[in-house]
Parts: C-alpha cells; sequence; structure tokens
C-alpha cells in the first residue's frame, strides 16, 4: 500500500474496495479496522503498489480516521448528499464527510436504486456534489438481470454516462461495474461478459474529462482478478473482506499480477 505523502498519480494504480454495508456494529467496525491497519506491514513488500479504500458506516469515520492514520488506506462513506447545506433531515454533505479526512464516497449502489428510488439524476447530483468537494466517487453501476451482453452493456452505460455528467472536469472517479443479477451470488459473471462491459465503460471514461479506474464487483474474491487482469483496474469486495485474510490474499493477487 501506498503511504499517505506519496507522489505517484492514484489514478494510475491498482485498487481494492471494501464497503461494511450495514454488517457490522460499531465495535466489531473498529476491530476490523485495526486488522486492516495491521496489514499494511505485512503487505509493505508487495511488488507492486495497491490502493485500498474502505467504507464503513457514518459512526465509524472518526474511529477509520483514528484507527488507519500513518497506513495509507484510505477511508470514506457509503452514500451522500446532493446539497452542501440546507434543510435535509438525516442526510450528510459532502463538505462533511471532507471534513472527517474521507477521501472516497460510493454512490449509486444498486441497493440504494432500488430500495430508495435513487434515478441516474441522482446519481449524476451526488457525484458533482462529491467531486467539488473533493471527493473521489465509486460510481456503481450495472444491469439489473443476467440477459444478452448488448442488453448489459447499454444499460450499464446509460447509468456511467449520466454519472460521469455530474463529475468536476479534471477530477478523479472511481467506476464500480457491478452486475446487480452477481451480488451475493455464488459465482462472480463470466469473465468474457466482465471483460466486454469493461472494455465499454473505458471507452465512456475516455469520452469524459475524469481520471477514471474501473473495478469489478459482484461476487469478487481470490481468483477473480486474475481472470480479470488487464481488463480492470481492481476489485470492490464486501463479506469476503470480512476476514482481513481473505482481503490479504486478494491484495497479493492483485500486486503479482
Amino acid at each position: 500500500m501506498i503511504p499517505e505523502n506519496s507522489t505517484s498519480t492514484e489514478a494510475t494504480r491498482p485498487v481494492v474496495g471494501v464497503s461494511l454495508k450495514l454488517y457490522f456494529g460499531l465495535a466489531q467496525t473498529r476491530a476490523w479496522l485495526a486488522d486492516v491497519a495491521a496489514l499494511n506491514g505485512t503487505l509493505a513488500t508487495l511488488p507492486r503498489p495497491v490502493d485500498l479504500f474502505v467504507l464503513p458506516a457514518f459512526p465509524a469515520l472518526a474511529d477509520a480516521r483514528e484507527l488507519l492514520a500513518g497506513t495509507g488506506v484510505r477511508y470514506g462513506a457509503q452514500d451522500v448528499h446532493w446539497a452542501e447545506t440546507g434543510a435535509w433531515t438525516g442526510e450528510v454533505s459532502a463538505g462533511m464527510l471532507t471534513e472527517t479526512g474521507a477521501r472516497y464516497v460510493e454512490v449509486g449502489h444498486a441497493e440504494r436504486r432500488r430500495h430508495f428510488g435513487e434515478t441516474d439524476e441522482t446519481v449524476a447530483a451526488k457525484t458533482r456534489a462529491a467531486t467539488h468537494a473533493g471527493l473521489i466517487p465509486v460510481i456503481c453501476a450495472g444491469e439489473r438481470r443476467a440477459d444478452t451482453l448488448d442488453g448489459a452493456v447499454e444499460e450499464t452505460l446509460t447509468q456511467v454516462r449520466a454519472a460521469l455528467c455530474g463529475a468536476a472536469p479534471g477530477s478523479e472517479v472511481v467506476i464500480a461495474y457491478e452486475p446487480v443479477w452477481a451480488i451475493g451470488a455464488r459465482e462472480a459473471a463470466p469473465a468474457g461478459h466482465v471483460r466486454a462491459v469493461a472494455a465499454a465503460i473505458r471507452g465512456a471514461l475516455r469520452d469524459h474529462d475524469v481520471r477514471g479506474r474501473l473495478i469489478y464487483g459482484g461476487t469478487a474474491g481470490p481468483g477473480t482478478y486474475t481472470e480479470l487482469a488487464g481488463a480492470v483496474d481492481g476489485l470492490f469486495l464486501g463479506r469476503l473482506a470480512h476476514d482481513t485474510e481473505g482481503l490479504r490474499k486478494v491484495i497479493e493477487e492483485i500486486a503479482g499480477s
């Protein structure tokens, strides 16, 4: 992993992200963050650097700031509001996240779309707020059903392009390709399918004035990156990373590929 004062360009390095969703309580999150911080020493000799960011629940951001200090592991939030200030009960602004030391923020996850009615317009607005505040949005996109490849490309690109229209010029973004039908499944989406959709997403990134990386999520784990190397820049992990030994294996795989 990279020291926090590194001058390397983040947008050129492999990256692994972890979202804890709502699986852990505060004490368990603190224990997990401490385990992640302990990985720093064992991963200092990686053959190439790999960025790592973690997304705990809002109440644990202060703990992330404390426990990850000096490790080079970045942290962020699982959601953000599009407004800078105002009568938005229960919401958190991008500026406030920046004040916590957050570097990343997740926007547009399929669960937010399905359960909270978020639309492409909502995701674009959140992307705009995040990038203007200096955060790196982790823009989730992916088709809902395992249908044709052409359909997957079309649905995913519609989401990606809409979100990127909200990104500030020259900003850094991460696109997390997560086919919804593969989230929580027994296996990741077929490598050929992911590679084809990833190539289309790369084209969309080139069409916008952003510095972008592309990661795959959707039952990702050890072996997933090896099958996708060259098509994606890293992985977006869920429950596999609850055991930091699994997280370590994935980072070492990416670093050695």
